[in-house]
């Protein structure tokens, strides 16, 4: 068989075996960029606010609601009553150790004005979205200072609060 026709030959069997797989390696190339992006996005999430990599280690769970009543006014209000947070659970003093990383969870439960609601925590970089009733977010990040820090909503600055980190 002279060259040019086996060369031909050649391209004729890899476009048949190009054929035949095609559809086998578009699903394999298309699920191949789906775990692709689902790795990328899973490890940034894992990257607390003020850090700058991926923390395996299960954080320090505070909950924080944004309330109004008229006797009190807005304010952050905590339901647990772990050792972590003070007993008023009105304007909760949170207590933190140097370097543990925290998960703050803070959820809008504004009945009564259904005004929006963030949480502020300058130190750490730390800032929500503007949250309407009923909506929630939580934020993770590495209690990386010590002292006495504020936390607060920018839209009503009468809610504030106290973070507490020592060694």
């Amino acid at each position: 068989m002279p060259k040019k026709a086996r060369r031909q030959q050649n391209v004729k069997n890899t476009r048949l075996i190009f054929s035949k797989y095609k559809y086998a390696l578009m699903i394999f190339g298309g699920v191949a960029i789906i775990v692709g992006l689902a790795a990328y996005f899973g490890m940034r999430s894992l990257i607390p606010v003020n850090g700058n990599a991926p923390t395996l280690a299960p954080p320090i769970n505070t909950f924080l609601k944004a309330n109004y009543s008229p006797q009190t006014g807005w304010m952050f209000t905590s339901p647990s009553t772990n050792s972590r947070t003070n007993a008023t659970f009105d304007s909760p003093t949170i207590f933190l150790k140097y370097g543990e990383l925290v998960s703050v969870h803070l959820i809008n439960e504004d009945a009564a004005t259904r005004s929006l609601h963030n949480l502020n925590i300058d130190a750490f970089n730390v800032h929500t979205r503007n949250l309407g009733y009923f909506e929630s977010q939580s934020i993770t990040f590495i209690a990386n200072k010590i002292g006495t820090f504020i936390y607060y909503c920018s839209i009503h600055p009468q809610m504030r609060g106290l973070i507490m980190v020592n060694q």
